[in-house]
C-alpha cells in the first residue's frame, strides 16, 4: 500500500468538540531488576468523535503500554500506573474500581490485542470466545449470541463460519485468529476501538477489507472513534485523520496527517518519512534509515530522548527535555528546534 496524501496547506481546522478519551500526563512504569522502567512517562492525549486516531513508532517507544494503560491491563507486578488520569465520557477510568471498569471494557471500549497467538484462550472453542462478550455486555441468549457470533465472523472473513464455532484456537491459522481477535472486539460495537496493529498478519487484500470493516462499523456508532496503533505508515495516511508519534515513552508529534506527512517538524518523524519507499513516478533512491538503534528504557538521556540518534542536535538537547511547543492549527512537537516558531 502506497501513502499518499493530500500536500495542500493545512486550513484552520473547526472547533473539536469535546474529546471521547483524554488521556492526561499518563505514567506507566515497570519495576525490574536493573531499576524503574518509564515505559510511559508523561502521555496526554485527546481522542476525538469521530476518528481515527494513529499512533505510530518503533518498537518500544510507549504505544502498546499506553493503550493498556487506559483500561488497566497492565500486569501488576512489575507493571503500575503511577500518576495521570483517563478519562472517557466523563469518567477518570484510573478511578473507576473493577466491577465498574468491566462494564466499559468489550462493552464501550474495545481492544484488538497485537499477539493473536496467546490472546486467545486454548482451551475455549472459539464460538464460546466471541459469543462470550455479547452474552454479557449484551446481555443475549445462547442462541443470539451465537447468531451474532457467526454473522461477525463472517463480516471478517472466516469461511464457513458457523461450523468453525465449535473448532479450537490451534485449529486456526495466525491470519484467521487474527480475524477472531477483531470479532470478539468488534461484536459489541464499542464507541471507542482500540486496535493494536490489528492487520499484522494479514494478506494485504484481507488488510484493506479488515480496515474498511472498521471505519464501517466505526459509521455505526454516533460519535465512535478508532486509535489505531501501527508501524505501517500508509496504512496511517489512507486511514487516519489525525497522528501521534511516539519515541521513549512521549509523545514527540501531533498533527493532522496532511501536517505530519507534508510538513513534518520533529526530526524523529522526518527520520520516519524517510525510510518509506518512494510513491511511484518519484525518482527512486536508496532507502534513508534513522542511525543508530533504540535505546533500552533504562537508559534514555537525560534530555531530548531522541537526541543520541537526531542529525540535528543542539548542544541543549542532552541535558533538557523540550516541552510539545504549539505550532498552531493543532500541530505540537517536542523539539528545540522550534521553540521560537511557536505562536
Amino acid at each position: 500500500m502506497t501513502a499518499t496524501v493530500d500536500t495542500s496547506p493545512a486550513a484552520s481546522p473547526p472547533v473539536r468538540p469535546r474529546p471521547l478519551m483524554r488521556i492526561k500526563d499518563l505514567q506507566t512504569y515497570f519495576r525490574v531488576e536493573g531499576g524503574v522502567a518509564k515505559a510511559v512517562d508523561g502521555v496526554s492525549i485527546d481522542v476525538y468523535p469521530d476518528e481515527t486516531l494513529g499512533l505510530v513508532g518503533e518498537s518500544g517507544s510507549g504505544k502498546s503500554v499506553t493503550a493498556l494503560s487506559t483500561i488497566r491491563l497492565i500486569p501488576q507486578p512489575p507493571g503500575y500506573i503511577a500518576g495521570g488520569q483517563v478519562e472517557f465520557q466523563g469518567r477518570d477510568l484510573l478511578a473507576l474500581d473493577y466491577r465498574e471498569l468491566r462494564q466499559i471494557r468489550g462493552r464501550e471500549i474495545g481492544m484488538i490485542f497485537q499477539e493473536p497467538m496467546t490472546a486467545l484462550n486454548p482451551v475455549f472453542t472459539i464460538g464460546m470466545q466471541v459469543m462470550e462478550t455479547a452474552r454479557r455486555h449484551l446481555r443475549l441468549s445462547r442462541s443470539e449470541a451465537r447468531d451474532a457470533a457467526v454473522a461477525m465472523l463472517r463480516q471478517v472473513g472466516i469461511p464457513d463460519a458457523a461450523r468453525r464455532l465449535t473448532d479450537y484456537p490451534h485449529q486456526f491459522s495466525g491470519g484467521m485468529r487474527q480475524r477472531v481477535m477483531i470479532a470478539i472486539a468488534l461484536i459489541c460495537n464499542p464507541t471507542l476501538l482500540i486496535a493494536d496493529e490489528p492487520t499484522t498478519a494479514l494478506d494485504v487484500t484481507t488488510q484493506a477489507q479488515i480496515l474498511e470493516l472498521m471505519r464501517e462499523l466505526k459509521s455505526r456508532r454516533a460519535g465512535g472513534a478508532v486509535i489505531l496503533i501501527t508501524h505501517d505508515l500508509a496504512v496511517v495516511a489512507e486511514t487516519c485523520q489525525r497522528v501521534v508519534v511516539m519515541y521513549g515513552g512521549k509523545v514527540q508529534e501531533v498533527g493532522t496527517v496532511e501536517q505530519i506527512f507534508s510538513q513534518p517538524r520533529h526530526p524523529y518523524t522526518q527520520g520516519l518519512l524517510a525510510s518509506l519507499p518512494a510513491r511511484e513516478g518519484a525518482r527512486h533512491g536508496r532507502l534513508q534509515a534513522i542511525r543508530g538503534n533504540v535505546p533500552s528504557i533504562l537508559e534514555l538521556p537525560a534530555g531530548c530522548k531522541f537526541c543520541t540518534r537526531c542529525d540535528q542536535v543542539l548542544p541543549r538537547c542532552e541535558a533538557e527535555e523540550p516541552p510539545l511547543y504549539d505550532l498552531g492549527h493543532g500541530h505540537l512537537v517536542r523539539c528545540h528546534l522550534h521553540k521560537d516558531q511557536a505562536p
